[in-house]
């Protein structure tokens, strides 16, 4: 005989296995997107963790690892007997999320949120109702959803989602390695050539807090024989006042869909080292610890 329990959840209304579907294809959704961009993009997903404080060493991984979770937990979501399982992670996450801006809020308030992409949250109050609209949903998705079972089968889920995360992270560090820049870049209205010896490209906005506190750091180091190309990601009017500012000892480029186009990023700040015309190493975090290290393990920086 089926356990009574078990028929319970069956038997449910019409209504309410149509309303548990729909907030399970919409969290499902969420979560897909965001962990496929964390996978597939995990140095721009680094740099949004970084900005929301999270520990510069910690970053990538910690993009790989999310970016894992959100699409295995999405994967549940659509699959009804997994779908509590689904709905519990994501009520998990999404609580972790809420204590942790809490934590920071202070810290975080009013910029943007870095959790999901391409949707634009400031962080105050409507980011926790928006968090706690999410987590509406994922109850009703997983109360009215049948008990989960087969942990094996689940575990092989997440053993292929993690594959696939980790050839992602591949293809992402090859592209972001090696790659050979143009042979000049017009810096201050003269045509200087970035094929000489060390070469920091350096990405922002003029209008990013964060660029500007990356910029007043870097401006304290000893760059020793490196050349520093700062490239504006818009309004470039304001390119002197900010190197002025931060006293950042740069020259300005314009050249900005050039080398954007060589070296793919998502949001500024970021940094490409150049040695010989090479890339070196891609700077995707700017907190208090990198680029920094990275820099002088390079030798760009004393």
């Amino acid at each position: 005989m089926a356990h009574p329990r078990f028929a319970a959840e069956v038997d449910l209304p019409a209504w309410k296995n149509g309303a548990a579907l729909v907030c399970a294809v919409l969290l499902a959704a969420l979560f897909l997107v965001s962990g496929l961009w964390k996978t597939t993009d995990p140095y721009s997903a680094a740099a949004r963790l970084a900005q929301a404080k999270v520990p510069g060493d910690l970053s990538i991984p910690g993009a790989v690892v999310l970016g894992t979770i959100e699409v295995f937990a999405a994967v549940l979501l659509l699959m009804p007997r997994f779908r509590r399982w689904g709905a519990w992670l994501t009520g998990m996450m999404l609580v972790f999320f809420m204590a942790y801006v809490g934590f920071f809020y202070n810290e975080l308030r009013g910029e943007e949120c870095s959790c999901f992409p391409w949707i634009k949250r400031a962080v105050g109050p409507g980011f926790f109702i928006g968090d706690l609209g999410m987590l509406a949903l994922a109850g009703i998705a997983g109360w009215w959803a049948r008990p989960s079972v087969n942990m094996r089968t689940a575990g092989m889920i997440l053993a292929g989602i993690s594959v696939f995360a980790a050839a992602s992270f591949g293809m992402a560090m090859r592209q972001n390695s090696g790659t050979k820049a143009p042979d000049y870049a017009t810096v201050d209205g003269k045509k200087t050539p970035l094929t000489l010896g060390k070469v920091m490209l350096y990405f922002y906005d003029p209008e990013c807090l964060h660029c500007d506190e990356a910029a007043r750091r870097m401006a304290t180091h000893n760059w020793k024989d490196t050349t520093i190309v700062a490239i504006p990601t818009r309004m470039p009017q304001f390119a002197g006042d900010f190197l002025k500012s931060t006293k950042l000892p740069a020259g300005t480029s314009n050249d900005y869909e050039l080398l954007k186009k060589t070296f793919p990023f998502g949001d500024p700040p970021y940094g490409v080292a150049l040695e010989n015309g090479r890339q070196k190493a891609a700077l995707p975090i700017f907190d208090k610890k990198e680029p920094e290290a990275e820099l002088r393990r390079l030798g760009f920086i004393q």
